[in-house]
């Protein structure tokens, strides 16, 4: 059954340039929902160095200070000293903003679909938390990273940071972790004997579980040797370039819309939300080792156009009932999903940076399995 040989994903830390911009679009989206619930805002930010431009349409009865706003997101990532090349005091901030346009808005205000598109949503029993091992153990490794930082634990970590794990599979399952691979900014003081030291001691090797490590696991710290410019001086960043890294880690497929910055009516965002938590409750209720769930939208049109499946695993089900029984137990109108997921609140700041997928925290709500034993029942 299912995958063999040898899967990679990667993951990024806040700090990352592209994930600057997600987190300064998911704060401008929180500002609009925690004080109009029914604006719509598609807000698209590119950083470079010393430099923020926060573009995009944006309909909302309030008076936004989005210069603020983005300083307060840049700020609490950790860019605060201007040797880092870009700060949250000295960085310009240009705006282009527009109000939604008209056309689209008519097709969105009696509920249907902003845009067209295809959603994915994907689970697999392999992780406690119905994900890819690689993409879980890439996102932990970022996130302690930044945890060593901030804490203070590490002094020369700077906010930057990526990270790469490949597991082998062996029928379908993750046997063991074959390669890490860990690059974090630092400070320009410190030698790469220490850096290297210290990552394995107090990232990797807490991470990753010993009994997952292959004997002949390889490590890799900084490869190029140097990581001292970085974040938005080192490269530009743009909103929404990294799809692969919020959702599954390339072992799903992917519709290709990106989620940071979007409100609910874009079924980029909720639609995969909601596929997701179809995906995952039916992993859930034990019919499927891995599930995919396919969802297809056309602008201004509510119900889905498409709506398709496939399973690995599991009991032997007629997967056009399972289908009709997810139509009946899930709504999978834009409306429908906005309430059910309850989308509508100033949640999406924390989804900006580990993934969108497989974390229990509050307001991550298509992760709850809640339809699992319903599921079960009516396929019984």
């Amino acid at each position: 059954m299912g995958m063999n040989g040898l899967i990679t994903s990667e993951s990024v830390t806040e700090g990352h340039p592209d994930k600057v911009c997600d987190r300064i679009s998911d704060t401008v989206l929180d500002a609009v929902m925690e004080g109009d619930p029914m604006g719509r805002v598609a807000c698209e930010t590119l950083v470079t160095t010393g430099l923020v431009v926060v573009a995009g349409e944006i309909t909302t009865s309030l008076e936004l200070d989005i210069p603020s706003l983005a300083r307060e997101a840049i700020e609490e990532i950790g860019y605060t000293d201007s040797a880092f090349g870009f700060d949250c005091k000295s960085c310009g901030v240009l705006l282009a903003v527009e109000k939604q346009s008209l056309d689209i808005a008519m097709g969105v205000d009696p509920g249907g679909a902003g845009d067209q598109g295809m959603m994915i949503g994907y689970a697999s029993k392999e992780t406690a938390e119905y994900m890819p091992l690689p993409i879980m153990m890439a996102h932990r490794l970022v996130r302690e990273l930044a945890e060593l930082r901030k804490t203070g634990k590490v002094k020369f970590l700077r906010p930057d940071g990526k990270s790469q794990v490949t597991a082998r599979y062996v029928d379908g399952k993750p046997e063991a972790i074959t390669s890490v691979v860990v690059s974090t900014q630092h400070n320009d003081d410190v030698s790469q004997e220490e850096i290297r030291a210290v990552i394995e001691e107090q990232l990797i090797q807490r991470v990753i579980p010993e009994e997952l490590m292959d004997e002949k696991m390889v490590i890799h710290v900084n490869p190029t040797g140097r990581f001292v410019i970085g974040g938005p001086h080192g490269d530009t960043g743009l909103t929404g370039r990294k799809i692969i890294v919020d959702t599954y880690g390339g072992i799903s497929g992917h519709g290709g819309g990106a989620f940071s910055g979007k409100d609910p009516s874009k079924v980029d965002r909720s639609a995969t939300y909601m596929a997701r938590h179809v995906a995952k409750n039916i992993c859930a209720a034990g019919l499927a080792e891995r599930c995919t769930i396919h969802l297809a939208y056309a602008i201004g049109v509510a119900d889905p156009v498409g709506v398709h499946l496939e399973r690995e695993g599991g009991p032997d089900l007629d997967d056009a009932k399972l289908i009709e029984k997810v139509r009946e137990l899930f709504p999978l109108t834009p409306k429908g999903i906005i309430e059910y997921l309850q989308l509508r609140r100033p949640i999406y700041v924390p989804t900006s940076a580990y993934g969108h997928f497989g974390r229990q925290e509050e307001g991550f709500t298509w992760e709850k399995t809640d339809q699992a034993d319903a599921l079960r029942s009516a396929m019984a």
